[in-house]
């Protein structure tokens, strides 16, 4: 049973656990259950679990954990974070329309611009921040408006009770990518959206050991909806991958708040620096999206963006730093450093990531458990390196 008295901190510790599994044999974790297939009872009746792709007591488990934190009805696990927001999309059918952040993920841009298509559902791009160009952009055939806030790579702002309401309006729902704030910092269903999604691999996983996607919905009739997805493409977490993420939410708070103060530390080292012409980080007062942003949530979180005068520049910069890993994804307990031009967001076209302002001397920084002076020392030392490098002033 859900104590609904219990401060969220116990329960990222307590959800997995709920329910008959600790009764059985009193174990602090839910066991690892390796099986593809169970065994009936019954001729005539099935029992709760039949196959693992249909479900798995570890992976409901942590099913119910996410629904749990995301305060929403059901949950469900994917293989991973574009599997999770692949299989809700697909609940659409041929001839809807949606309109979508233009600041979104590289495989969500894919996605939505290539695979949807060819099933005659079609997008529209909007800027987030600006209501009017999202209502604007709704067409008689429209289903979904999806947000992504803090958005990727720039941490663009979308005022979720702006959209929400928009949607409302129009009688449409409103899917909100919530990656980077996790149910700790933001609960996009309390203000009335319909599907969460999360690439867990990233803060919740929080140990780049695993890949995995997580979806949440606040009515059953949705849950139905993707459910049948999830069982009919199959693209399910496996029960070993669902243990690790279970462990990983454990420890959510724990590695978060310190990622989160680390970073933003370091959001105002690189604003005070000659050499970063922008920086990107909802925690700033000079954010264009900090006021909204703190309305719907508690916290800026771990991930920031920078931008440096030029690609060459860039190029030694990241050759010269030792402490981050430079690598694609984010969220791990190590710092990681990415290219979002190579990485994150290479499927998008050059003249798109333009547009969206993606520039060649943009950085991304997921800021891990490291000593924060360490990583500011360090980035001081490859700026030097950079300079001397390129002659900048």
């Amino acid at each position: 049973m859900t104590n609904h008295n219990e401060n969220f901190e116990t329960t990222l510790i307590t959800a997995s656990t709920r329910g008959d599994y600790e009764t059985k044999t009193g174990a602090v974790n839910i066991p690892i259950y390796v099986s593809s297939t169970f065994d009936q009872e019954h001729f005539d009746s099935f029992g709760p679990f039949d196959y693992s792709r249909s479900g798995n007591p570890t992976r409901q488990a942590l099913e119910n954990t996410i629904a749990e934190l995301e305060h929403g009805t059901r949950g469900f696990a994917f293989s991973s974070g574009i599997a999770a927001i692949a299989s809700a999309l697909l609940t659409l059918n041929a001839g809807d329309h949606i309109v979508i952040t233009s600041e979104v993920y590289g495989g969500t841009y894919r996605f939505v611009t290539e695979v949807l298509p060819k099933y005659n559902i079609t997008h529209t791009f909007a800027d987030f921040s600006n209501l009017n160009e999202v209502e604007a952009a709704i067409q008689d055939n429209t289903k979904v408006l999806y947000a992504e806030t803090p958005a990727n790579p720039l941490l663009g702002i979308t005022d979720l009770s702006g959209v929400i309401a928009l949607a409302k309006k129009h009688q449409l729902k409103t899917f909100v990518d919530n990656t980077f704030m996790t149910p700790l910092y933001q609960k996009p269903l309390d203000l009335g959206a319909d599907v969460i999604l999360h690439s867990a691999t990233k803060f919740l996983g929080g140990h780049s050991d695993i890949i995995a996607g997580l979806a949440v919905t606040k009515d059953e009739e949705i849950g139905n909806d993707i459910y049948f997805m999830q069982n009919s493409m199959g693209a399910i977490l496996g029960a070993q991958d669902s243990f690790s993420l279970i462990q990983g939410i454990k420890t959510l708070n724990a590695r978060l708040t310190l990622e989160s103060a680390s970073a933003e530390k370091i959001a105002h080292f690189l604003e005070k620096s000659d050499y970063v012409t922008a920086v990107h980080y909802p925690g700033l007062t000079s954010h264009p999206g900090h006021t909204t942003h703190f309305k719907q949530a508690t916290s800026a979180g771990a991930v920031l963006s920078f931008e440096l005068p030029s690609k060459e520049f860039t190029k030694v910069f990241v050759e010269n730093v030792q402490i981050p890993i430079f690598a694609v994804s984010l969220g791990g307990v190590e710092s990681i450093l990415s290219y979002p031009v190579t990485m994150s967001h290479a499927a998008i076209p050059k003249e798109e990531r333009d547009k969206r302002g993606i520039t060649e001397g943009l950085l991304r920084l997921s800021v891990g458990l490291e000593n924060v002076d360490d990583l500011i020392q360090d980035f001081e030392q490859a700026f030097a390196k950079a300079v001397e490098a390129t002659a900048v002033k």
